[in-house]
């Protein structure tokens, strides 16, 4: 067996880049006075952007693979699929960076530190894209899961944030060693770590049924629930609402949107590859998360008062919307080729909409918690008076999100999967998302209604500084601004992103294989 293998740098690139700028960023750190340390910042966003040009340019060439094996199976591949969910990470951690300059210098938090773990993190998302074997995806998994741990508990002598981030460790280290096991479990059935070895080698056995088959079910069950963990799926959410407002809110915003996100993109890559021939055994399973996650999600979220759990709560539900799609494979008139890609294209629609809206929201919340550190939700009773265009920007989010107008990009969300759930078969997913869909109106649009209480009670709130003129508010409002641009965007033309999720599913080739 050959044991050097070729290297395809250029399909690399977009890891490759972040990685290096993690490294100097933490070597500049040591270099830098306390005064300049902004700048990390600034090296931060650079790096990020010149990732973001390597990502948005592999899409314009041929599927690249790299990494691989003599039988001609590789552990590395740069499609339409990688690029999608890369692009969204990148872009996510632009926003991101954005938001951290003003929590990173008023909170104290070590700059060189905090823009070494939010890189690296996000470097590892962008290997899990590309992961094809399941080393590779168990090792980038971890390399995103460590350094968000000491993220949540980067703020000193605070003990929310320190219980934050035991809870989130605590809970990982249950989901990994069950996803683990699993994995275990599927090299000892099929003897193969490729995805595309283990889907063939699963398919005989999947039909000769038998207690190798019952134990190959129980493997595709465990990873299945490891990974649940990683989405904040239902019942493996506890550590989120804790997690987020022990959190900085610009790490929150990480986790809810590009951590969530990586999750997706390591469970798909699972479920339409490797775990193909099992749809029978893995749907069920995601179509009742999707029912408990949706439901428990909205309920909860209804007696929140702290904005960040509100929102926490509120990305649970956002998890069940996006899982629906994958329930389709419950039935098997939803188990056929189209009915799959038409399920991952919901999916990663869904997930691309979310993903602005959320980072969105947690935008807006980081302009206010500056002034009210209470975050809670009678805290932004009146902002439209304080702070009007912040008001607004707000209210576009929580509409949206409800899948309202005038934020028709969520309206066109909701009805993506709704779509791709009645066309799958499972009319009574549909309805529980639909009925769900209800009950986040209770919530989202008190949020909203609060904003334009003009009342006298509401004089007293604190105060946003204006129009945020300060130097390092600027970069907040830059972010607020990206993401309402980006919303407004996806309502008026929401093809763009539908298009690049029909190409990243087609990407998965065994998503569309008869």
């Amino acid at each position: 067996m050959r044991l050097i293998q070729s290297i395809d740098y250029a399909a690399i690139a977009p890891p490759v880049a972040l990685g290096l700028t993690a490294v100097v960023v933490l070597v500049a750190d040591l270099f830098l006075p306390p005064a300049r340390r902004a700048l990390a910042t600034v090296i931060s966003l650079a790096g990020s952007l010149v990732a973001l040009g390597f990502a948005a340019w592999l899409p314009t060439q041929d599927a690249r693979h790299t990494l691989c094996f003599p039988g001609g199976a590789c552990s590395y591949a740069a499609d339409h699929f990688t690029a999608f969910f890369q692009l969204l990470f990148l872009g996510a951690l632009v926003v991101v960076l954005l938001l951290s300059l003003t929590s990173v210098a008023e909170e104290s938090l070590p700059t060189g530190e905090f823009h070494f773990l939010l890189l690296s993190s996000v470097t590892g998302m962008l290997v899990l894209a590309a992961s094809r074997d399941l080393l590779s995806l168990l090792v980038a998994l971890e390399v995103v899961s460590l350094p968000a741990f000491v993220l949540v508990g980067l703020r000193r002598g605070d003990p929310r944030g320190s219980e934050a981030a035991l809870k989130f460790f605590l809970f990982s280290v249950v989901s990994t060693g069950l996803t683990v096991y699993g994995m275990a479990l599927v090299y000892g059935v099929t003897g193969t770590l490729q995805v595309d070895g283990i889907a063939a080698a699963l398919a005989p056995v999947h039909a000769a049924g038998g207690a190798k088959s019952s134990l190959a079910a129980a493997a595709v069950v465990l990873v299945v629930v490891g990974f649940a963990f990683k989405v904040s799926a239902v019942p493996f959410h506890f550590w989120a609402p804790d997690t987020y407002q022990g959190a900085p809110v610009p790490v929150a915003a990480f986790l809810s949107t590009a951590s969530k996100a990586a999750g997706f993109a390591g469970m798909l890559v699972l479920l339409l590859e490797a775990f193909r021939p099992y749809a029978d055994v893995w749907g069920p399973v995601i179509a009742v998360l999707a029912a408990l996650t949706m439901t428990v999600g909205n309920l909860v979220a209804l007696r929140q008062w702290h904005i960040v759990r509100l929102l926490a709560w509120s990305t649970v539900a956002q998890a069940g919307y996006m899982l629906v799609p994958l329930g389709i494979a419950t039935t098997a008139g939803g188990r056929g080729a189209a009915e799959l890609h038409t399920a991952v294209q919901a999916t990663l629609a869904y997930l691309g909409i979310y993903v602005v809206m959320n980072l969105g929201a947690f935008a807006c919340v980081a302009a206010v918690v500056r002034h009210s550190p209470r975050a809670g939700v009678e805290d932004f009773r009146g902002l439209a008076r304080r702070s009007p265009v912040l008001a607004v920007c707000f209210a576009l989010f929580l509409t949206a999100l409800a899948g309202l107008p005038p934020g028709v990009a969520g309206l066109f969300a909701k009805l993506v999967i709704l779509r791709a759930a009645v066309h799958g078969h499972v009319a009574w997913l549909a309805v529980i998302a639909a009925a769900n869909a209800v009950i986040g109106l209770a919530y989202y649009l008190r949020v909203a209604a609060l904003l334009f209480d003009l009342s006298s009670d509401s004089a007293a709130a604190p105060a946003v500084s204006g129009p945020l003129v300060a130097r390092r508010s600027r970069t907040v409002w830059a972010a607020v601004a990206v993401t309402a641009l980006g919303t407004v965007a996806l309502s008026v033309d929401p093809q763009l992103l539908l298009h690049a999720a029909s190409t990243a599913a087609a990407s998965l080739r065994h998503s569309v294989a008869p």
